[in-house]
Formats: C-alpha cells, sequence, structure tokens
C-alpha cells in the first residue's frame, strides 16, 4: 500500500501545483488513498520532496534531484537566495531563518548535502534548526550558509 500511494503522489505533484500538506492530503483522498497529514509528511520525506519556486511566483512540491552533488548545492543555493534571511549559530546549533513556509523545503535541499558536520535538523515554518557536533563546526556551517547567493 504504501508503494501504490507513494507512486500516487510522485504522480499527483508531476501532474498538478500542491503549495500544501493539506492540498496533497486531498488530491491522494480523491485518488483513492485514506491518508493522514502525518503520513502525507513521512512521505514528503521518504521521496525527497522540496519545495520549488514555479513560475508564478509561488512555491509547489517537487522532487529533489537524487543524484545530491552540484545539483543539490544548486538547489539549496537557490532556495537561499528565495527564501532565507537570517543565520546564526549557538552552542553546537545553527539556526535558519526563513520566509514563511519555506523552512521545510530548504532544511530538506540542506540535508540533501548529507554534511558531516550536521547530526540532525528540524524545520518549523520558517525556522530550521540545525545541531552540529561542536561549537566550530556550527560557526563554519553558520559561516558557509551566510556566504550561500541571496
Amino acid at each position: 500500500m504504501k508503494a501504490k500511494r507513494q507512486a500516487a503522489l510522485l504522480n499527483i505533484i508531476r501532474t498538478e501545483k500542491i503549495e500544501t500538506q493539506e492540498e496533497l492530503t486531498s488530491a491522494l483522498f480523491s485518488a483513492g488513498f485514506a491518508v493522514t497529514q502525518a503520513t502525507v509528511s513521512r512521505d514528503i520525506k521518504e521521496l525527497r520532496l522540496i519545495k520549488t519556486l514555479g513560475e508564478d511566483g509561488r512555491y509547489h512540491y517537487g522532487e529533489a534531484t537524487s543524484s545530491g552533488g552540484e545539483d543539490a548545492t544548486a538547489k539549496l543555493h537557490s532556495l537561499f537566495r528565495d527564501a532565507v534571511h537570517n543565520v546564526d549559530h549557538a552552542g553546537n546549533m545553527v539556526v535558519v531563518k526563513c520566509i514563511s513556509g519555506t523552512a521545510g523545503a530548504v532544511c530538506t535541499a540542506a540535508d540533501s548535502m548529507k554534511l558531516p558536520s550536521i547530526v540532525g535538523s528540524l524545520a518549523g515554518d520558517d525556522t530550521i534548526f540545525f545541531v552540529v557536533r561542536t561549537e566550530a563546526d556550527a560557526a563554519r556551517l553558520a559561516t558557509t550558509l551566510r556566504r550561500l547567493p541571496r
């Protein structure tokens, strides 16, 4: 069931401009899958979906590149340019402030880079917390993120 649901989810985001998890939940329900928002959220994470800026100036779900490397870096730079307005750090944490509704996409793009100093990340609506191994790692990551084109 999970594989069929995720295949349907991918088909939906490839054919429709889905902006929210609620819209995705509704579209999946229309396709015959009774799911909760929590299930959709897990599927988004497992499928490594991100929000991308459309030509209409609105963010919608799309597929992240699976290769990582340059594609992930380019996507992260683009997201940072469009969504991030502040980066700071304290102790072994880095805090990234984003435009409302974009933190999840920025976090997913950053996670896809698989930076070894990042132990974990947590994204809310407009804020991302990265937990890194050391205070020095936090300072380096914050500096790196501040230097991304904006």
